[in-house]
């Protein structure tokens, strides 16, 4: 799963554990699933809105709805959250959404819907002041969640090899950190391929380097090269070597909380949310974007300091536990939930 996917599933998994949750999701094959307390209902053959694959509606929506209490939606800019939101306003139930980035043909591309929700509840301050929220009430900072459980440090040797986990896109800088990787140096690129072209001329930068490629990591995975790795790198970019302007490059940084989650020290351009979550010199280090040779040297720094770049791997854990935990994002959506509602039991209904 993207760091999208993940959110929402996880962020429905804890809530289970304090609330009756379902997560609602559409596929091509309608399922029942329970994964521990959550229930999960994969709606199946839904329409495509405009033909985009990331913009499914079906009626089989508002029957869910129907049995909810809270209802949030984890995409603001497709027409099955402005349609939710309408439905929920018209049979008096609330209505929260959270922006994961993406989006499709939707009402609130012509008409502003920002106040069809009870509340936005924003993944990061970045995303408050993007989407110019600043300023309204009803808007909140959930931030995001690690399971700190799953992602957590292992006695075992770190190496000299650096970690790339994400989606290979372009505006994810991988071609930056490729170049900044020194020749002796390892390279694990982590990810699902979005886009061949730019898989192809990654391919190309890395030749003659010591870079693997690896599209079909699990968790299991996933964590062992966090654990083992000397540093995990985010180089995202707001302009791509392909000459493109990205405004909105990264929403929080999912990657980079779950390495630190393991103890490893983070580094990451200083682009929209990432400096909310790696504080320069404590639990790694920032650095401009589109910039091979600062990128490099701070690569080669935590090589040469194993001792300062595992305490910086101990902070970032500390960090991730005081401030980033699904507990914590659990409760901070709760509290969004039932403001302003009667004193009552604190429990909630939520379809995800």
């Amino acid at each position: 799963m993207g760091g999208a996917e993940r959110y929402a599933f996880e962020l429905a998994r804890f809530m289970a554990n304090q609330a009756p949750t379902r997560l609602l999701s559409f596929g091509e094959c309608g399922r029942w699933e329970r994964k521990g307390c959550l229930s999960v209902r994969v709606i199946g053959r839904p329409w495509y809105v405009a033909g985009q694959r990331t913009n499914p509606l079906a009626a089989a929506l508002f029957s869910e709805i129907l049995k909810a209490t809270v209802v949030h939606c984890h995409q603001r800019h497709v027409l099955a959250s402005s349609l939710a939101a309408l439905f929920c306003r018209l049979t008096r139930r609330r209505v929260f959404t959270t922006d994961l980035g993406g989006g499709g043909w939707d009402l609130s591309g012509y008409i502003d819907t920002d106040r069809w929700y009870d509340g936005h509840l924003h993944i990061s301050d970045f995303s408050r002041h993007v989407y110019q929220h600043d300023h309204l009430n009803s808007a909140r900072v959930i931030r995001g969640g690690v399971d700190t459980e799953k992602f957590s440090p292992a006695d075992v040797k770190r190496q000299a090899r650096v970690v790339y986990s994400g989606r290979l896109l372009p505006h994810k800088g991988v071609d930056t950190l490729i170049k900044a990787i020194p020749a002796d140096v390892e390279l694990e690129v982590i990810g699902h391929v979005s886009e061949p072209r730019y898989l192809a001329d990654l391919q190309r930068l890395a030749d003659s380097k010591r870079v693997t490629f690896h599209h079909d990591y699990d968790d299991a995975k996933l964590v062992q090269a966090y654990r083992t790795a000397a540093c995990v790198v985010l180089p995202s970019v707001y302009k791509t070597m392909y000459g493109d302007e990205i405004a909105v490059p990264e929403l929080l940084g999912q990657t980079l909380l779950e390495a630190m989650a393991c103890g490893t020290p983070a580094i990451a351009t200083n682009v929209a949310s990432l400096s909310e979550i790696v504080v320069e010199g404590e639990t790694g280090f920032m650095v401009t974007p589109n910039d091979p040779e600062a990128l490099r040297e701070r690569i080669l720094w935590l090589l040469g300091h194993p001792a300062e770049a595992a305490s910086m791997g101990a902070a970032g854990r500390r960090r991730v536990l005081e401030h980033f935990t699904w507990p914590l994002v659990v409760q901070r959506c709760l509290d969004a939930y039932n403001a302003g509602q009667p004193e009552k039991d604190n429990s909630v209904n939520a379809s995800c």
